[in-house]
């Protein structure tokens, strides 16, 4: 038996596995030596487009979005060179607006939001929570019949600068770049449109796709009505160091971040595995079983139909309760029912229908501290104490050639098999 350290929480989770476990994990480059030196010069240099410098107006206001809670992007290491600069050029805290990109997620708690960012931002400048249900968003334009309608903070700008974190993404292809905006700054009807059921279940809604996949194209197309003056995005390693910044117009210096992050993500293998251990890459992105969808998604890929998938995520936000994810998963009679779209005009619905379809391939087993054995239930899923016992337990149910993949970092990496 060896030991593996999972994703999990803030402190992760050391578990056992029998020694002929394939452990899968992306390529962890090392931080860049001056992240903040590193951050000016994109801005200073970009992939494309003019300099930042160039398209600051005196007097202008400038819009700055950063993402909320649910990632682990560093914001605390991107924004305040950002910011310096900004303020360098003339653009201070009184002419610049900082935007949390919710989507349809909570808000923050003050102490939440001071751990984002840091207190010295927040007390500042000060920082808008986004809310997608507020009533107050804007109508920019029409793609495929559907309004496309963005908060106003963001429109009212002169100068829009978004920031953003490249992961794989289980169906919109990356995270980052366009998603900044929409979903992250959307109201919930566009973002119904752009995650619809008839997106989420097509083909390439998936994985490292961008063109083709109906969930991004959208995307692309609702931001291009209001594109940002300049996108920046970061690559980051398991520490949440800077590997790589990319600035520039869309989609320029997203596509190339796109591009290195697919190199270091991607891995493959020869076959599928009976049993997979996976995570959702530990805190923040574990922070509630909405989110940890993404972990099932990632071990999907690789399972095999009738497999077992043991997943480890702390969900110490819940479900989280309360909202349209708990509601439905409660009202769906059965996994074929998660798989429909069930609940097409509430919000986190394409949560439920991913969940459905990762459980109408394999068992889903949840390891978990922040929900009860009859919550676990009621999503569906099987609770279980310990993962080496389970995964000991799954192994021996599948078999003695039964074989085991193992996702430390959970979605962070994309595993290919081999036919």
């Amino acid at each position: 038996m060896k030991e593996v350290r999972l994703a999990y929480g803030r402190q992760g989770l050391v578990v056992r596995v029998p020694d002929d476990a394939a452990v899968i994990s992306p390529t962890d480059l090392p931080g860049l030596p001056d992240e903040a030196a590193a951050v000016l010069d994109a801005l200073r240099a970009p992939i494309a487009g003019p300099p930042l410098g160039d398209l600051i107006r005196s007097g202008g206001r400038v819009a700055v979005v950063f993402p909320d809670l649910t990632r682990p992007m560093p914001n605390r290491t991107v924004l305040p060179p950002l910011l310096a600069e900004l303020e360098r050029l003339g653009a201070g805290p009184d002419r610049v607006a900082l935007l949390c990109a919710t989507g349809t997620h909570r808000q923050a708690t003050a102490p939440e939001m001071a751990e984002l960012v840091g207190e010295e931002i927040v007390r500042r400048y000060g920082v808008h929570d986004h809310r997608s249900d507020d009533g107050a968003h804007v109508e920019v334009g029409v793609v495929d019949g559907s309004r496309v309608l963005i908060d106003p903070r963001y429109l009212e700008a002169e100068v829009r600068i978004l920031t953003g974190f490249v992961e794989p993404h289980f169906f919109a292809g990356f995270s980052g770049g366009p998603k900044g905006v929409c979903p992250g700054l959307a109201a919930t009807e566009t973002i119904l449109e752009a995650h619809s059921p008839a997106r989420i279940a097509h083909e390439k809604a998936t994985w490292l796709e961008t063109v083709g996949n109906p969930v991004h194209d959208f995307v692309r197309a609702a931001v291009a009505l209001a594109p940002p003056t300049l996108s920046v995005d970061v690559a980051i390693n398991s520490r949440r160091q800077l590997t790589a910044v990319f600035a520039g117009p869309l989609p320029d210096g997203h596509r190339a971040a796109c591009a290195f992050v697919e190199r270091t993500a991607v891995q493959r293998v020869e076959g599928r595995f009976e049993v997979v251990l996976s995570t959702n890459a530990g805190f923040p992105l574990d922070r509630n079983l909405y989110q940890a969808v993404k972990g099932m998604a990632a071990a999907e890929r690789v399972v095999t139909d009738g497999g077992t998938v043991v997943m480890a995520a702390a969900c110490l936000d819940g479900l989280p309760a309360g909202g349209a994810f708990a509601r439905l998963l409660a009202a769906a009679a059965d996994r074929d029912e998660l798989a429909d779209g069930t609940g097409a005009s509430e919000a986190d619905r394409w949560q439920v229908q991913v969940l459905g379809r990762v459980l109408r391939r394999a068992e889903v087993w949840l390891h978990t501290d922040g929900l009860d054995d009859d919550e676990v239930s009621a999503a569906h899923l099987r609770p279980v104490a310990d993962v080496t016992d389970a995964v000991a337990e799954a192994l021996a149910a599948a078999g003695t050639r039964a074989r085991l993949g193992v996702l430390p970092q959970g979605p962070l990496t994309v595993v290919t098999a081999a036919p």
